[in-house]
């Protein structure tokens, strides 16, 4: 039996961890991207909670990932708390790359033309409906390049999760390649299918941008 034809045979073991990697991902990335959302609109309500907001999103962006995932997974049974593995790692994908979407949206809102927000305010938009339905939707279309590299940064931070004991495409690959003696094909697998995922993304993002343009938020 060939190298290749025992990654076939162990497919199943590389199906379930690719599985587990895209629900962590896609579950991750939808409550970092709501949390970056909603800190960006929080960050306009008042001094003081911009302070404490604008400390969080530092101290996120300043610990390595590894080291929160350690401190979650580790550190928390100290105080009584006890997360699963899952658990752990969705917090620490959620509220590490929270911080990263918070930061890029930040930016683009700092250099948004105040035309559009003025006229909607004259015309009676609520500070929530203002940033729900004028600003956000600018926002995204505008940063779309660098919230594509932070989900791509976040698909591969689901590799770290093996150190916890999660069951994603890396340990899938740690464990067929411990047991067959084949690490060059089982990480070339993963590689493959990290790529693949990758590529997806980024046709999405194209096809967003499009979109974009056509709803007239994309002004180059």
């Amino acid at each position: 039996m060939t190298e290749w034809s025992i990654v076939w045979e162990a497919r199943g073991a590389f199906l379930t961890g690719m599985a587990n990697t895209l629900l962590l991902f896609a579950v991750s990335v939808l409550a970092a991207f709501v949390l970056g959302c909603a800190a960006v609109y929080a960050l306009s309500q008042g001094k003081a909670l911009a302070w404490v907001l604008r400390g969080l999103i530092n101290l996120m962006r300043t610990v390595p990932f590894l080291v929160l995932v350690y401190l979650l997974y580790y550190g928390f049974p100290s105080l009584g708390v006890r997360p699963s593995a899952w658990g752990a790692g969705l917090v620490a994908l959620t509220l590490y790359h929270a911080a990263y979407f918070a930061e890029i949206l930040r930016g683009a809102r700092l250099v948004l033309p105040p035309g559009q927000v003025e006229a909607a305010s004259a015309h009676g938009f609520r500070p929530l409906r203002l940033y729900w339905r004028i600003i956000l939707p600018q926002l995204v279309i505008k940063t779309r390049p660098l919230l594509g590299n932070q989900l791509i940064y976040a698909l591969k931070d689901t590799a770290f999760l093996t150190i916890i004991t999660v069951q994603e495409l890396t340990a899938a690959a740690n464990s067929v390649q411990a047991t067959y003696f084949i690490p060059t094909q089982a990480f070339v697998v993963v590689i493959a299918v990290y790529w693949a995922i990758s590529i997806c993304l980024e046709l999405a993002l194209k096809w967003a941008g499009r979109f974009g343009a056509k709803r007239g938020f994309d002004h180059g």
